[in-house]
């Protein structure tokens, strides 16, 4: 099955959609920061011919706006209903990655009858580092771009099915490929996930939750368990052999945990 491009437009805001179609419950799916929605294709391809799937390319993010004022996380929430709704997705689930799995949970805690499910893939609500906007402008220094050849981005971000979802994201011009994101909405973007933790956001969230943790993830294992202590009807899940980018690595598997637990709601 193929997706096919829609446009999303909120405050004069553009989000660019990958809507795979497909019949029965919808569901959004979220990339992380510095990503994008075509990093969702394996995964989507899986669970579409059950499912309505739509990937979000967010604000500042791959096609969608590349240089939007507000970069808040209430915006990014917003954004999200802003989907559903034009869209037409009646209580999505929302899966999101890394901060687009900090969105889904913010969404599911401001807006619970908006929502049928949550699932977190890498993702939790600890307050970040207090340095880490600063950590990840570095981070994005180091980037030789532009990139000579999509095979060498390849080769920068690690090889395999992690080297090659990254590199999906990059445009061709100028005779190199480039990142289709601005570095400094990057960094601004993460600077709320510093300031405080989301705990309260956390237990507010009412819908049933799945949490995917990769063996070698960014999520610590005491942040797991806290979750899990603060809402013990959330089910917590890990993938052996995976990090942070799970839904790259293992696509099928997380397809398979996706599945079992939306097969389990009631």
């Amino acid at each position: 099955m193929a997706w096919s491009e829609c446009v999303v437009v909120r405050d004069g805001v553009r989000l660019v959609c990958r809507d795979w179609g497909g019949p029965g419950q919808p569901v959004i799916l979220l990339h992380g920061l510095a990503g994008h929605a075509g990093e969702w294709d394996a995964v989507a391809r899986l669970l579409s011919p059950r499912l309505r799937i739509v990937a979000v390319d967010q604000r500042g993010h791959g096609a969608g706006e590349r240089h939007p004022q507000d970069v808040s996380r209430a915006a990014y929430v917003s954004d999200v209903i802003a989907v559903a709704d034009q869209l037409e997705l009646r209580r999505p689930v929302l899966v999101g990655q890394s901060m687009g799995g900090h969105t889904a949970m913010l969404t599911a805690a401001d807006h619970p009858e908006r929502v049928r499910a949550l699932v977190l893939v890498e993702a939790g609500p600890a307050k970040w580092d207090p340095n880490s906007a600063q950590k990840i402008g570095i981070g994005l220094d180091t980037w030789p771009v532009p990139f000579t050849s999509r095979e060498a981005a390849v080769r920068f971000h690690g090889g395999g099915p992690v080297g090659e979802g990254w590199a999906a994201g990059l445009e061709e011009r100028d005779g190199g490929w480039w990142p289709r994101f601005d570095r400094d909405v990057m960094v601004g973007s993460v600077a709320e996930c510093a300031r405080r933790p989301y705990w309260d956001d956390w237990r507010a969230v009412t819908c049933p939750t799945l949490v995917v943790l990769g063996q070698s993830g960014f999520v610590p294992a005491q942040e797991a368990d806290d979750m899990l202590r603060r809402r013990p009807a959330a089910t917590a899940v890990s993938i052996p052999g995976t990090g942070h980018d799970v839904h790259l690595e293992r696509p099928d598997a997380l397809h398979a945990l996706i599945s079992g637990f939306l097969d389990g709601l009631t």
